[in-house]
């Protein structure tokens, strides 16, 4: 597996590999609050941050990250895909070659969670509503140990 840039090509791909994420790990979220998200996501979230991705051995992809200003926006996987090294070869790339140190995790995605902190992320902050103002707590991260500069 390797991880490869995203385009605008990729954006409708992507967005269906969010929606299979959301719904297999995004139990509090409803069909209203995916509906609400989807054209966010792809108009607005997707054009401001730096995508990769990482694709199986036919190009479809199994998941993808995006970061911005050494935060992590996004990270999702395919659910068929969770398990097999896909997340975490994403985030480390974040952490080594795009200096990601902080990120913001939905307290009610405890899979989440756990994967971020055992790679290495601490809460340093919690929010009672995510940035849409929507009631789902969010979890403010951080490295414990910040990258060194190169």
């Amino acid at each position: 597996m390797i991880v490869e840039n995203a385009n605008k090509a990729d954006y409708a791909e992507m967005l269906a590999v969010w929606e299979n994420s959301v719904r297999a790990t995004h139990d509090f979220i409803s069909e209203a609050d995916i509906a609400f998200f989807k054209p966010i996501i792809i108009e607005q979230a997707f054009p401001h941050v730096l995508l990769k991705l990482v694709r199986d051995e036919h190009g479809s992809i199994l998941g993808f990250l995006g970061v911005h200003e050494g935060k992590i926006e996004m990270l999702f996987i395919l659910n068929r895909a969770r398990g097999q090294g896909v997340g975490t070869l994403l985030l480390q790339y974040a952490i080594n070659s795009l200096n990601a140190e902080t990120v913001d995790v939905n307290e009610q995605n405890p899979k989440a969670v756990g994967f971020y902190q055992s790679n290495g992320f601490e809460v340093i902050a919690r929010s009672p509503l995510d940035d849409m103002g929507k009631p789902f707590p969010i979890l403010h991260m951080r490295r414990s140990q910040p990258n060194k500069p190169h």
